[in-house]
């Protein structure tokens, strides 16, 4: 589960030990959660919405309006392989996880000409962007992130899927 805009400054603090027990409270197991920033692997109970369910709990229990994205371990692997960027520096390619797949002419931005040396390329419900100067100087991911887009986006650096996809590498 990838929570949109949790622990973000002061911006909706959830600590990791509540996260993991609301997790847990929807009968699912194998709760571990990695970092400050609303990542949180488990392996789920029954069928269903389970962003949707774990949305609606964190509401419930903090107060706190938090999008969940979910990917399995095959598509986390996925994303991985997928990546079109050569990565020395993780923390100078992020990726954008997405609700519903958008085309690039979806997002808005129109030519990226302006953006570089910021890239971007789309691969179904991930958008891979490359800032070679990093985020906070990134005017792409500025723009990005600014847009009314019509699907959920939140952001991770490559170091954060890499771990994920290492977390999750059996589902």
């Amino acid at each position: 589960a990838l929570l949109r805009g949790i622990n973000i400054g002061s911006n909706k603090r959830t600590s990791m030990a509540a996260l993991r027990s609301i997790v847990e409270s929807l009968g699912h197991t194998d709760v571990e959660t990695y970092l400050q920033s609303g990542n949180v692997v488990f392996t789920p109970k029954g069928r269903g919405d389970h962003a949707a369910r774990l949305s609606e709990a964190i509401a419930a229990e903090t107060g706190h309006d938090v999008a969940v994205l979910m990917r399995t371990g095959k598509e986390l692997a996925r994303v991985v392989e997928a990546n079109p960027y050569r990565v020395s520096d993780p923390t100078k390619l992020v990726v954008a996880f997405l609700g519903d797949e958008l085309e690039l002419g979806q997002l808005g931005l129109g030519d990226l000409a302006p953006y570089l040396p910021d890239e971007l390329t789309v691969h179904g419900r991930e958008l891979y962007v490359s800032v070679p100067n990093g985020q906070a100087r990134s005017k792409l991911m500025e723009a990005l992130v600014k847009r009314r887009l019509p699907t959920t986006l939140t952001v991770r650096n490559w170091r954060t899927v890499e771990a994920l996809a290492a977390m999750t590498a059996d589902g």
